[in-house]
C-alpha cells in the first residue's frame, strides 16, 4: 500500500447492525413495519444478503428496533428522574418534558405508532410492546410515587401527545387542534 492511499477501517457487526438499525427507523417510519428490507439494505448502503446475516429474519430487524426505539424512551425517562430528585423538581413533570422532548424525534414517534398498529397481528411486536409498557409503569412508579390514577393519566396523556405529534396538530389554528392540545406542550 502505498503511502498517500488511505487505510479503510472496517466496521464492526455490532457498529453495522447499528447503522441498519438507523436507516431502518427511516424507511419504516416513512412506510411501516411492513417496508420490504431491500429498501432497508439500499438506505443502510449493504447488500439485503449482509442485512440477513446482521439479522437473520426481518421480524429480528423489526423486534431490535423496537427495542432500540423503547429503550430510547426508558433512558430518557431514567434521566429525567434521576435529574429531577437531584434538584427537587416534581417527578411526572419531568418525565412529561423527556417524553415531550422524545416526541420531536418523527422517527421515533413513527416507529412507536407502526408498533402499536402490529401488535394484533405480530404477537413479538405486541409482546415487545406490553414489556416496554411494563418496565415503563414500573419505573414511572417507582420514580414518582403517584398514585394509579395519575399514572394513568400520565400515560393517557402521553398518548393523546403522540396522536397530535403525528397529525402535527400542535400549533395548527384550528379548534379542535386547540382543545386537545390545551397545555399539552408543557409535559405529558
Amino acid at each position: 500500500m502505498s503511502p498517500a492511499a488511505t487505510q479503510r477501517t472496517l466496521s464492526t457487526a455490532e457498529v453495522r447492525r447499528e447503522e441498519l438499525l438507523t436507516a431502518a427507523a427511516r424507511v419504516y417510519a416513512e412506510r411501516g413495519l411492513h417496508a420490504p428490507t431491500t429498501e432497508v439494505a439500499k438506505a443502510a448502503g449493504i447488500s439485503q444478503a449482509y442485512l440477513f446475516r446482521l439479522f437473520p429474519t426481518k421480524a429480528d430487524l423489526a423486534l431490535a428496533l423496537i427495542d432500540r426505539s423503547n429503550e430510547r424512551i426508558h433512558a430518557a425517562f431514567t434521566a429525567a428522574a434521576a435529574q429531577a430528585k437531584a434538584t427537587g423538581a416534581d417527578v411526572l413533570e419531568a418525565l412529561g418534558e423527556a417524553y415531550t422532548a422524545l416526541l420531536g424525534d418523527r422517527e421515533l414517534l413513527l416507529v412507536q405508532l407502526h408498533a402499536h398498529a402490529a401488535s394484533p397481528q405480530k404477537p413479538a411486536i405486541r409482546d415487545a410492546m406490553r414489556r416496554c409498557f411494563a418496565r415503563l409503569v414500573a419505573l414511572v412508579e417507582r420514580e414518582s410515587g403517584a398514585a394509579p390514577e395519575e399514572i394513568r393519566a400520565f400515560f393517557a396523556m402521553g398518548m393523546l401527545l403522540n396522536v397530535l405529534a403525528a397529525l402535527d396538530a400542535t400549533g395548527l389554528d384550528a379548534h379542535w387542534a386547540e382543545v386537545l392540545a390545551g397545555d399539552c406542550h408543557e409535559g405529558a
